[in-house]
């Protein structure tokens, strides 16, 4: 897979690589499947934009307003960031990161997890047509696809556990 990375957020986005090259591989893979034959959505169903009025801004402010839609408890605070434009021959691919974490009175400076999004522009299929989003939590395999999957506080917090058992590994002599 070819992929022209422009508008790299910064050299510290290492995991991008990883995480939005198996989001991409995902959905291409999905668009080749005759329908999304998830079955009905478990969330509440998002209007994602056209391809033709598709633009970065509008792209974070959907998949900001997808997450406040997760119902996730008052104390996860995150941040959403666009990462980068990927052209392929066929798609465009947009990709973004939300970087949650959840102060406690005990631990007021907690690690973070990110969920990895990725919006794909189809250059072939009609232009009114929506754009098809898929994203991942950091360390894992599963791509989702929004509606088809309620997403659960448990997730953030066992990447958050995982990396804080690693560092704690790490440390220890």
């Amino acid at each position: 897979m070819d992929l022209d990375m422009e508008n790299l957020a910064s050299p510290s986005d290492v995991s991008l690589t990883a995480e939005s090259a198996r989001l991409v591989k995902i959905l291409l893979k999905r668009r080749t499947v005759a329908g999304d034959q998830e079955g009905s959505p478990v969330t509440r169903r998002v209007d994602w934009v056209s391809s033709e009025d598709f633009t970065v801004d509008e792209g974070e402010r959907q998949i900001g307003e997808y997450i406040r839609s997760w119902e996730l408890p008052p104390r996860w605070l995150h941040s959403l960031y666009f990462l980068c434009t990927a052209e392929e021959q066929r798609h465009t691919f947009h990709h973004y990161q939300a970087r949650f974490s959840g102060p406690t009175a005990d631990r007021p400076i907690q690690g973070t997890a990110s969920v990895y999004f990725v919006m794909c522009e189809s250059k072939v299929e009609a232009r009114d047509q929506p754009v098809q989003v898929g994203f991942l939590v950091e360390s894992n395999t599963l791509v989702h696809t929004p509606g088809a999957t309620r997403f659960t506080e448990k997730w953030l917090a066992e990447v958050i556990e995982s990396k804080t058992a690693l560092r704690h590994a790490t440390d220890a002599p």
